[in-house]
């Protein structure tokens, strides 16, 4: 044997495995295709000491395994900005406020909040073991979010913002998801407002220093055992042991997104319901963009940054300036549909559509930025999308008890197979314990 473990995927839950592993004595290989450690997790540097992330983000309160790393590691956090009043623009009209309610219409509020409150309970059927076992589950599989929400709804506005909000959780439309798959996550989360909120939500704080930092620090604990430019074409197994492209192994832990293993030859091949299985979790489609300015000048017109639209291209933005506030950097999404069909348009008319949005919002110093970045994870190869999957109607309930059991010694990690917090770095960590446990067993 090479190696006890070989482990694909340098992201956090690859390296937290391998981490693991080797303060228990084991000795690992990790396999990465990039050129760097990560996963979808990524720095930009603006300015010496100042970078944004291009990737995933933010962390919240209840994803405890997450900040138990980051203490672990010496990584600090810092509260996602907030301070001032919220936009929301609905159709033409933008509204100010402030709090977690905005002011719209009573009967667009009190609709939504009647399906929010419906959602949350459904949620809470769901075992988030094996949501397949859901009482309701072959009739909740059977349909669409958007079905859901046009039976659910009364008001137009109301359903305009699940499809919001739809887009900004899965980075798909309401028409794509099953809605077994959306309550999962709810129960995944905790609750419906934990998924979308910023205090005390999944939005709440930071990474000092970027949250790729996680991951650079373990890689550097890791040292020469993550082998980087290194893509991983086949895995091979027998009663004995596994060969991961030439590196011979006592188990393997697979911790790549779902969708990128079915271009991995396996032999034998897997079973027929992980193969059906994966190519039902396609990834969702975003681009982050921001724009950056010499100060975030909205927060002197008393908005924190915070805004929300019916209409796009950009309906979900940020205050995503540096801990110092310099300089002034507003985040917005591309999620879904928007995603799509910008993700195809020349990088100057995308660039000039979402700085249009800013300054719709904003005003006309947001139309004027010093400086543009943005990442399209759809277009990049090692992961063809973000933030992480959905399920379409029927995944889950005909082929999910593949999704986390392993075949033989290959064992399968990363966010998209966590129980809690799916598709999160969260639920990235808490992958790779389990996959540790299912390694140490094999050992």
């Amino acid at each position: 044997m090479d190696t006890d473990v070989v482990i694909v995927g340098a992201g956090l839950a690859g390296l937290t495995a391998a981490r693991a592993l080797r303060a228990e004595g084991r000795d690992v290989v990790v396999l990465e295709a990039r050129d760097r450690v990560g996963g979808r997790t990524l720095n930009h540097e603006l300015a010496p000491g100042k970078v944004v992330e291009v990737g995933g983000q933010w962390v919240g309160p209840t994803q405890t395994r997450l900040l138990e790393l980051a203490r672990e590691l010496g990584v600090k956090t810092y509260p996602t900005h907030a301070k001032g009043e919220h936009l929301i623009a609905a159709g033409d009209k933008r509204v100010r406020y402030t709090g977690l309610i905005p002011r719209l219409s009573p009967h667009v509020l009190a609709d939504y909040g009647q399906a929010q409150l419906r959602l949350d309970a459904m949620a809470r059927t769901v075992p988030v073991d094996a949501p397949w076992r859901a009482r309701k589950a072959a009739q909740w599989d059977g349909m669409t979010f958007w079905s859901w929400i046009g039976r659910a709804t009364h008001t137009k506005l109301a359903a305009e913002l699940f499809r919001l909000a739809c887009e900004a959780v899965w980075a798909c439309e309401p028409e794509d998801v099953s809605l077994l798959h959306v309550l999962f996550y709810i129960r995944s989360a905790g609750n419906f407002d934990t998924l979308i909120g910023t205090d005390g939500g999944a939005q709440q704080d930071r990474f000092v220093g970027g949250s790729q930092r996680l991951s650079l620090v373990m890689a550097e604990q890791l040292g020469d055992v993550v082998r980087l430019n290194t893509p991983v074409r086949s895995i091979s197994q027998d009663d004995a042991g596994v060969t991961v492209d030439g590196v011979r192994a006592r188990a393997a832990i697979v911790a790549i997104p779902p969708a990128l293993t079915a271009r991995i030859v396996f032999d034998p091949l897997l079973p027929a319901p992980r193969d059906q299985l994966v190519q039902r979790m396609p990834q969702g489609t975003v681009i982050k963009c921001m724009a950056i300015y010499d100060e975030p000048f909205w927060r002197a017109d008393g908005l924190s940054g915070q805004a929300t639209a019916t209409r796009g291209p950009v309906k979900v933005m940020f205050d995503n300036s540096p801990p110092d506030g310099s300089p002034g950097v507003l985040l917005g999404f591309l999620e879904g549909a928007e995603a799509r069909e910008l993700g195809e348009w020349a990088p100057q008319a995308r660039r000039n559509a979402v700085v249009d949005s800013f300054a719709r919002m904003f005003g006309p110093r947001a139309a004027r930025p010093n400086d543009y970045v943005e990442r399209s994870w759809a277009h990049e190869e090692y992961s063809r999308g973000c933030y992480g999957c959905y399920m379409p109607p029927g995944a889950w309930t005909a082929h999910g008890p593949a999704l986390r059991a392993p075949v033989g010694r290959v064992i399968w990690a990363g966010a998209e197979t966590a129980e809690i917090w799916m598709g999160y770095m969260d639920g990235a960590v808490r992958s790779a314990d389990r996959a540790v446990r299912e390694a140490q067993s094999l050992l």
